[in-house]
């Protein structure tokens, strides 16, 4: 049974709830869609009930499936020049966090006059955000980003060779459509790193400096989603139940942050520019670390969440203390790498990632201030 939220978004949630992307184009006024996705989902059969659903409304498409795992300002350029030359009027965004965010860049790209630079958050580029976007339709097949519900996009610049996030209400989809059938294929390892992406969103945005009730309380919810279904979406891909949890904890995580995020997301995004390391395993490599140097500022939120992730003690001093091991313990469960030097990262590299993250607007907003010594130091912490 698919069923309808409004958060703001128009959200379905179901298994086989991407046959209703026809109907949902169809009432977004669209004739003809752009289909933005990766090379690994072109080849699978998971775009296929989206092709037949959209043919069946009368809606054409075109796919455009050039889009890395760290998505580049040339790629949104070439999918915009795909949407011209398909004389699209629908965008639809199917994968990961990296083709939803191109997608949603595109709509900018063919709206707003270039470079891309100019309308990062760092900048204040939302107030050149000003035209109407083409409608779009998010279909998320891993469950980390929350990209499908989230008013940012995340894209390495041509100009700098700095990942940027990009702002704005209006790059928010129309619709996401949850359909846990979607993710049922998603290798355990990449299961793994999504699935630590949601946690950190969940944990980071209920730390976050700012008074926002509704984002803590949404990101509370997803840090338990992600404890009762990460482990089994990992261990049995097939486990729609957990598979549609997990769904549900990555798009509450993305409602959450818009609270704010902090010096996790700061400390993984060089480690994805300079790297290439998958943004999700990047955050679960720094999260105990970040949790330990913030402990002492958010000691309460720390030990909720603690108690949450299933921490066992009377005082909230204990609890706190004992989060960042149970991240780790977690972490170790769905099999990931116990820190950045078993990720292949070398010491040697540290200073200049170091360099990076301080320039990241996202630990503006962490609860306890970050200095450039602090990065090189959290960094350390991570190996």
């Amino acid at each position: 049974m698919t069923v309808v939220w409004s958060f703001p978004t128009r959200i379905l949630f179901g298994e086989n709830a991407a046959s209703a992307v026809g109907t949902e184009a169809k009432a977004l006024g669209a004739t003809r869609a752009l289909i933005v996705t990766d090379q690994g989902i072109e080849a699978s059969d998971v775009i296929d009930p989206v092709v037949a659903s959209l043919k069946a409304a009368g809606i054409e498409s075109s796919i455009f499936a050039d889009v890395s795992s760290n998505p580049l300002e040339a790629e949104v350029l070439s999918a915009t020049d795909a949407y011209r030359q398909a004389n699209a009027d629908l965008v639809v965004g199917v994968g990961g966090g990296s083709p939803i965010d191109v997608a949603k860049l595109v709509r900018l790209a063919i709206t707003h006059p270039l470079p891309l630079s100019q309308y990062t958050e760092a900048s204040g580029g939302d107030a050149r955000i000003t035209k109407p976007l083409p409608p779009m339709i998010a279909l998320p097949t891993t469950a980390g980003t929350g990209s499908e519900v989230g008013r940012s996009a995340v894209v390495t610049l041509q100009s700098s060779g700095q990942k940027a996030v990009l702002f704005s209400p209006s790059l928010i989809p129309n619709v996401a459509v949850l359909d846990p059938a979607l993710s049922a294929g998603l290798p355990p390892r990449v299961t793994a790193a999504t699935g630590m992406d949601a946690l950190t969103h969940g944990i980071e945005a209920y730390c976050a400096l700012g008074d926002h009730p509704m984002a803590d309380a949404i990101a509370m919810q997803c840090v338990a989603l992600t404890v009762s279904h990460l482990e089994t979406a990992v261990h049995d891909g097939k486990d729609l139940d957990a598979r549609g949890g997990m769904l549900k904890a990555a798009t509450l995580g993305g409602v959450a942050f818009q609270k704010g995020l902090g010096a996790c997301h700061s400390l993984a995004h060089p480690l994805s520019a300079v790297l290439g390391m998958h943004h999700g395993l990047a955050n679960a490599l720094c999260l105990p670390a970040v949790l330990d140097f913030n402990r002492s500022t958010v000691m309460p939120k720390i030990a909720r969440i603690a108690r949450v992730m299933g921490v066992r003690a009377e005082d909230e001093e204990t609890l706190a203390f004992e989060c960042a091991g149970a991240v780790r313990s977690l972490r170790k469960k769905i099999g990931l790498p116990e820190g950045l030097a078993a990720a292949g990262v070398s010491e040697e590299v540290l200073p200049k990632l170091a360099e990076r993250a301080l320039a990241d607007p996202c630990h503006q907003l962490n609860p306890r201030p970050c200095t450039a010594e602090d990065m090189l130091a959290l960094y350390r912490a991570s190996m």
